[in-house]
């Protein structure tokens, strides 16, 4: 079977290698910069929610959370119906990193289809999602303290 991990590791990291360097002008620090992302696009969001959608574990989270936060780019409010939930929301001054944040992605993008067709571009598409889908039902069920059977 061929190793397709490693490969995605090496992309995964290539590209956070870059982003990190980029994105020191804006003084977003290691990774941060998916957290501010996905709590713009998803105003209220709370934690353990974005725990999920990223796969990361709660502590990495809250720090990430608590830095930017310090930092000014986002707030949190206590929900209406759960006060323990906190509502995580963009600050403007982290609006205002969204619109330079998403240039970086889409260039990234484009740099790494270059050459694809619009057919194997939708064809990875469809089977990124389908191995993001085998992987997150691993994560959860390791998460929910059990153990894979090598």
């Amino acid at each position: 079977m061929k190793d397709i991990l490693r490969d995605i590791g090496v992309i995964s990291r290539a590209l956070d290698s870059i982003s990190n360097i980029e994105f020191k002008e804006i003084d977003l620090a290691k990774g941060q910069f998916v957290y501010l992302v996905r709590i713009y696009e998803n105003p209220g969001i709370i934690q353990e929610q974005l725990v999920e959608m990223l796969k990361i574990d709660r502590a990495t989270a809250s720090r990430a959370i608590s830095n930017l936060e310090k930092n000014g780019l986002i707030i949190k409010k206590s929900g209406e119906n759960n006060k323990k939930n906190k509502l995580l929301f963009a600050t403007d001054k982290g609006e205002a990193l969204y619109p330079f944040i998403i240039r970086e992605n889409e260039y990234s993008n484009a740099v790494a289809l270059k050459d694809f067709s619009e057919e194997e571009i939708r064809a990875l598409t469809d089977m990124l999602k389908r191995v993001k889908e085998n992987i997150s039902n691993d994560w959860s069920y390791v998460k929910k303290g059990n153990k894979r059977i090598y």
